[in-house]
């Protein structure tokens, strides 16, 4: 079954985090276009990364306190019909390399503008383990907050929306923690 383990941390939006991770050869960068469909936990994302555009339809369901995630990947032609039925949508880049029996993934929420509103990192684990790792060096320095596990403000489905992500950085700023 493919369980979904990961836990998500806040970090510093710093252009200079962006570049670095950009210059990292071991690191792909990809840029993400996703959109919830008007059905619970079903969504759809076009990735181009490499020079490749792939289009990918996802199923996600809570289970006896676990998240099963499953993914295909889907035409061209039915992700746009299925873009018309959206709700939430993002644009969002992101920078991924794996670290042992880890996963991580750094993305940046852009705006219609092209400007990152919000930043985050998450690191998918394997089914059994419990604690996240540590951040890696390069993502220690930029942590503001490490999100609680399973903290459905911290989904990319609820970061979709600006002005809840714009308000949930300004406050763990003022309180310098998630509360």
């Amino acid at each position: 079954m493919p369980i979904e383990n990961e836990r998500k941390f806040v970090l510093k939006d710093e252009a200079a985090l962006e570049a670095t991770l950009a210059a990292r050869p071991d690191v792909t960068r990809s840029l993400l276009r996703q959109a919830h469909l008007d059905v619970s936990g079903m969504r759809i994302r076009s990735v181009e990364s490499g020079g490749a555009l792939h289009h990918l339809f996802t199923y996600k369901r809570p289970i006896d306190g676990q998240v099963l995630e499953i993914e295909t990947e889907i035409d061209g032609s039915d992700f746009a019909r299925l873009w018309s039925q959206c709700r939430e949508t993002l644009v969002k880049v992101r920078y991924s390399w794996p670290d042992g029996v880890f996963h991580w993934d750094v993305d940046f929420f852009k705006g219609g503008d092209g400007q990152t509103y919000f930043a985050q990192a998450e690191v998918e684990m394997p089914e059994d383990h419990t604690e996240p790792p540590p951040l890696p060096p390069g993502l220690a320095r930029h942590l503001l907050a490490a999100a609680p596990a399973g903290d459905p403000r911290f989904a990319s489905k609820r970061l979709a929306d600006r002005v809840h992500a714009e308000r949930l950085l300004a406050d763990i700023r003022r309180k310098g923690r998630i509360e």
